[in-house]
């Protein structure tokens, strides 16, 4: 029979998926078949799936750490922000279209459909299914028709563990306040709490444990030091990008409002000899940098708007003038183009924008999404590179004849005519080592990182972190049956 429980938080970014990520690989290691599931999730870090979908980073993530391949249903409704009021609804990894909170709001009930599809589905592959929620089950004006916190628990009978931050503080009052105004039926899910991120010696928390059990009668799964190697996995929430600061190669990323797929960053950022500064607004992309990578993003013209409001762009083409080197990576590289097209009026009013000009392209928006897992090869060295293909969007030109990287029979990519700005729709490709060591020689630094052996290593050391500060058998304890594999 399969297990499954729910690991809700007291609110957004307290640590829920990279804990859940730990718990998965702590218990394959005991034995067990572990799915991961988020019924919701709103993030435009995307992975692309085996079976032609997409879902969001961290459910990727904790697939890796639960040694299974991402599937759809690990994640059935993606949410992926284009404005501040509006969002791309993705359903089971494909697009459904556009809609505004408001909108979204009043038809997420149609929702729950699918979402119990897919974790039925789930359920039937493993012995215990990590349900993740979104956001705060607090938040009791979204109650209603809600798919993702206690909308799902009681749907799918599946009990809850409540995760609270210590470090924002108050983390009593967001335990016991979220207590306070939860229903009675939903506050009855809840069997147990957590308390992360502590900073010290956790015995100082001894007396706080013993009020929350006191006022909630919940039971305490333990208290969960600060991991400082968090760090070293692909980020699923912009908060957490954060600089790197060691010396050698110095990678500048301006930080785009809508920046999407940033997890291209993790495996430069895990490099000793590079440095990955992440450029905020207000601030000048600094002129001692190496190169200057261009993410994606989610609103290619809005955030290409918001870059030359910032003036970057003319930071950028002095970077250009000084023989610099740039890279654009999908919505990136799309901007390095002379112009963009948009005839359908995808990411807003219908027309056309001038780009960066520092490559010989025109991208033209189409509606098609394209997502594919994508091998290609690194002509230059002969060197395979992973990656993958997440975009709207067609871009052709001149500099297209300069493409630096092949997939099969076709090229990929576009390059100036000396080769110092590159621009590829292919995301994850510095996951690949030795493509990866190739493109920093270029630069001037060296590399001898394994990234995926580095990922594989920070999973492990996270599930000893939680094995020694988690009670992981109440966790399974409280866990409950639900219809799955047979016995």
């Amino acid at each position: 029979m399969t297990r499954a429980i729910m690991m809700q938080g007291t609110g957004s970014n307290v640590g829920k998926s990279l804990l859940l990520a730990g718990l998965a690989r702590a218990f394959v290691r005991r034995g067990l078949s572990v799915a991961p599931f988020k019924p919701q999730n709103m993030s435009n870090n995307a992975a692309v799936t085996g079976d032609g979908g997409e879902i969001g980073r961290a459910q990727a993530l904790q697939a890796l750490a639960a040694r299974r391949v991402p599937h759809t249903d690990m994640n059935p409704v993606l949410l992926k922000p284009e404005s501040e009021t509006g969002a791309q609804v993705i359903v089971q990894g494909q697009r459904m279209g556009t809609l505004g909170a408001r909108d979204y709001i009043g038809r997420k009930q149609d929702l729950l459909r699918p979402v119990m599809e897919s974790f039925r589905r789930l359920c039937r592959t493993a012995d215990l299914v990590l349900v993740e929620g979104a956001g705060s089950p607090a938040e009791i004006n979204l109650r209603a028709g809600d798919i993702a916190n206690m909308g799902f628990a009681q749907a799918a009978g599946v009990p809850v563990i409540l995760v609270g931050d210590i470090d924002r503080g108050g983390v009593i009052a967001q335990i016991v306040g979220t207590q306070a105004v939860l229903n009675p039926i939903d506050a009855g899910l809840i069997r147990g709490f957590a308390i992360n991120k502590f900073r010290g010696d956790v015995s100082l928390f001894d007396e706080g444990l013993r009020e929350i059990v006191a006022r909630t009668g919940w039971s305490s799964l333990g208290v969960v030091p600060w991991f400082d190697e968090a760090w070293r996995l692909p980020p699923e929430d912009v908060m957490d990008l954060v600089s790197t600061a060691r010396g050698g190669l110095k990678v500048a990323v301006p930080q785009l409002g809508r920046i999407a797929n940033f997890d291209d960053l993790t495996p430069l950022a895990n490099e000793p000899g590079v440095s990955v500064e992440i450029v905020q607004r207000g601030q000048p992309i600094p002129a001692d940098a190496g190169l200057i990578l261009l993410a994606g993003s989610k609103s290619t013209i809005a955030d290409l708007a918001a870059f030359r409001a910032e003036g970057w762009d003319i930071d950028l083409a002095a970077h250009v003038r000084r023989g610099g080197r740039v890279l654009g990576i999908c919505g990136g590289y799309q901007m390095l183009g002379r112009r963009i097209e948009d005839p359908d009026g995808i990411e807003g009013p219908q027309g056309a924008v001038e780009g960066l000009g520092h490559l010989d392209v025109v991208t033209v928006m189409r509606p098609h999404k394209r997502l594919a897992l994508t091998e290609a090869r690194y002509p230059a060295t002969g060197d395979d590179v992973q990656g993958y293909e997440i975009h709207l969007g067609e871009t052709t030109g001149p500099d297209c004849a300069h493409a630096w990287l092949a997939v099969g029979e076709r090229t990929e990519g576009a390059a100036s005519g000396d080769g110092r700005v590159r621009g590829t729709y292919l995301h994850g490709l510095f996951a690949s080592d030795a493509f990866r060591a190739s493109y920093l020689r270029e630069l001037g630094a060296v590399s001898d990182l394994l990234y995926e052996r580095a990922v594989e290593a920070t999973l492990d050391a996270l599930a000893d972190h939680l094995e020694r500060h988690m009670d992981l058998d109440l966790l399974w304890s409280l866990s409950a049956s639900v219809p799955g594999r047979s016995a």
